[in-house]
């Protein structure tokens, strides 16, 4: 592909916001075409054999069929599109699915547009790509390295979504980080994602739980 070739994409994305926004981005870049929108991942599908986008910009959580499952059957049936995950989770099991799946890229939404944008063009000129804290979990699984073990009288994310079940599976894994007394950075870097993005989760689960602050909440979680 030549650098004045325009670049098509699919967008598949189940919350409207997001998808809105990325189409808006996206449609601002001079060489590149939105060839359509879709809100799950059977709909990604049909359209991405329809309208064979260069790139499927691609959520791995969706309703009727999910992004990795998607994925499979756009490089089977529509093997001329190059599949660029974007999701919030950078987790090993959603990471090791999407590459065996037959994604080229892996993007957090916390990416820049920029970001996005030059993910867009590697991976249409037959390039893998990945986001920085992506390629370190994925050399850390390769090389047999772990992350660090919990530390002592931590509960695990498990037992608190158990205890806890109005949270989500990752505001169940910042409380449990949370009360092993991490730091916002320490926990960015265990999930392998941004401080802004723990933020967010931290005040989500405030809100749920009904407690003011850190200390609060680690009471609770060792209550």
């Amino acid at each position: 592909m030549t650098a004045r070739e325009i670049i098509r994409v699919l967008v598949a994305d189940d919350q409207a916001i997001i998808r809105d926004g990325l189409v808006t981005v996206l449609s601002l870049l001079p060489d590149v075409e939105v060839v359509g929108e879709a809100a799950d991942g059977e709909q990604a599908v049909r359209l991405a054999v329809e309208t064979k986008p260069d790139v499927v910009l691609m959520d791995l959580r969706m309703p009727v069929l999910d992004g990795v499952a998607a994925s499979a059957r756009i490089v089977h049936e529509a093997p001329g599109s190059a599949i660029l995950v974007l999701t919030t989770f950078a987790d090993d099991d959603s990471i090791r699915g999407a590459l065996r799946a037959g994604a080229k890229g892996y993007l957090t939404k916390d990416a820049g547009r920029a970001e996005v944008a030059a993910a867009i063009r590697a991976v249409a000129r037959g390039q893998s790509t990945f986001a920085p804290a992506v390629g370190a979990l994925l050399v850390n699984s390769l090389t047999g390295s772990a992350p660090p073990a919990p530390q002592g009288g931590a509960r695990s994310s498990d037992t608190v979504l158990t205890r806890f079940p109005s949270l989500t599976s990752r505001e169940a894994e910042v409380l449990a980080l949370i009360a092993e007394g991490l730091s916002n950075g320490e926990i960015a870097s265990r999930l392998f994602v941004s401080v802004a993005t723990v933020k967010t989760h931290i005040n989500a689960i405030f809100a749920k739980l009904g407690v003011r602050d850190r200390a609060q909440a680690i009471a609770l979680v060792r209550s």
